[in-house]
């Protein structure tokens, strides 16, 4: 049957009037406060940083930008909420590989999809991991934690920042290369980790440089390597896995800034320009940087690609691993 006149007038009316409500829309973004979400308890490394970036959203946004710590399952509840939260650029997440990749493997009803339900604003970086054990653990070397692994199988225990963290996969990594075992704790985020590593009641952990930084600089644990290919600035004292012979072991974990998928282009441009123009600014990226995050700034067109390969690579240590979902 033909449309009518009348009727195709009216749709087109109607079309208008969303793309005018759209586009006027986006000019007064925001009028209201916006919030990010850490999926992860307060006081963690990615805790930190996401606040760094809000107060400075807040300053060139004109409101303020709070922070909401949303912690549990492996960081799917906080992750799960802004899927589901209304796309209208207040609602946005702080996540990373956890939240936004190992879950779909390792979840069985995470409550989201990491890719249809979202879109990206900015690639922030990766977080380098290093081992880190208990001053009461009698080793100084990868390859004596490697000996005393081997000579008590599954004695020693480590500690990760959850099911299917980018801590829990590397290290199950790291075991699997190295023939050795250990217990696997896992705990709701980095903060409550590092309180029970200096308490000597977790024997070892390979956590985000950043999550430790401080406190084996303070000497309230030690650090014995770094699983990336070279040396960080910021602990130019440890030494990498391959200098101590262990190869293929070596792993970060990414950070960004998502919002909902269905959230208007031009809301979206706004939000992503600002995120990334603020991780370019020299004091914050000063900030950031000495915190041992490393700082890799990517749009969302050069982000797509890299997340579709990281979700691919993490999920052949997830495989290679023989990690299953709980």
């Amino acid at each position: 049957m033909m449309m009518s006149a009348t009727r195709r007038l009216a749709l087109g009316l109607v079309a208008g009037a969303t793309l005018f409500a759209t586009a006027a829309s986006a000019q007064t973004f925001p009028n209201r406060i916006v919030k990010m979400v850490v999926p992860y308890p307060a006081g963690g490394p990615t805790d930190v940083i996401a606040r760094i970036v809000a107060e400075d959203m807040g300053k060139e946004l004109g409101q303020n930008v709070i922070v909401e710590n949303l912690a549990g399952a492996s960081g799917a509840i906080g992750t799960r909420a802004v899927a589901k939260a209304e796309p209208d650029g207040y609602t946005i997440v702080f996540g990373n590989n956890q939240t936004h990749g190992n879950n779909m493997f390792l979840l069985k009803e995470p409550g989201y999809d990491a890719v249809k339900d979202f879109a990206p604003l900015a690639g922030a970086g990766a977080f380098e991991h290093v081992f880190v054990v208990s001053n009461d653990l009698p080793v100084k070397s990868m390859q004596e934690l490697i000996a005393l692994a081997k000579k008590d199988p599954s004695k020693l225990n480590y500690g990760s920042t959850g099911v299917g963290s980018g801590s829990h996969l590397a290290t199950e990594l790291f075991m699997v290369r190295t023939g050795t075992q250990m217990t696997h704790v896992p705990f709701r985020g980095a903060a409550p980790l590092v309180t029970e590593l200096m308490a000597s009641r977790i024997d070892v952990s390979n956590s985000t440089l950043p999550s430790v930084l401080a406190q084996f600089q303070a000497g309230q644990m030690r650090a014995i390597g770094i699983a990336s290919p070279q040396r960080n600035a910021q602990a130019p004292d440890v030494p990498t896995l391959r200098e101590q012979g262990i190869t293929d072991a070596d792993a970060e974990s990414w950070a960004a800034f998502f919002a909902p998928v269905n959230t208007p282009k031009p809301i979206l441009d706004k939000l992503s320009g600002t995120i990334i123009a603020i991780l370019k600014k020299p004091d914050i990226k000063e900030r950031i940087t000495k915190l041992g995050f490393t700082l890799n700034v990517r749009d969302p067109e050069a982000f797509r690609p890299y997340l579709a390969k990281e979700i691919q690579t993490w999920a052949e240590i997830i495989k290679t691993a023989n990690i299953k979902a709980e």
